[in-house]
């Protein structure tokens, strides 16, 4: 994750990779101040079958919660 404040147009940036994840797999919620990105990563079939050597990605439910900073309006965030 990266996150990035730009003081002068007052607004706030995180950008997450997920790879192997869609779009709509990653529920995004605010709640009240604070910020959840969460989702789960599900192992393939296709992994399952014989023939590879190593297997690195994991996998599993994930979430990341981040606080707002003071400022910043709940009602503009964008996805």
């Amino acid at each position: 994750m990266d996150l990035h404040e730009n003081s002068e147009t007052k607004t706030v940036t995180a950008t997450f990779e997920l790879p192997g994840i869609k779009q709509q797999d990653v529920n995004v919620e605010v709640h009240g101040n604070r910020l959840t990105i969460s989702g789960e990563s599900k192992c393939s079939d296709d992994y399952n079958k014989d023939g590879y050597v190593v297997k690195e990605r994991s996998y599993g439910k994930f979430s990341r919660t981040l606080q707002i900073p003071q400022g910043i309006k709940v009602s503009t965030l964008t996805m």
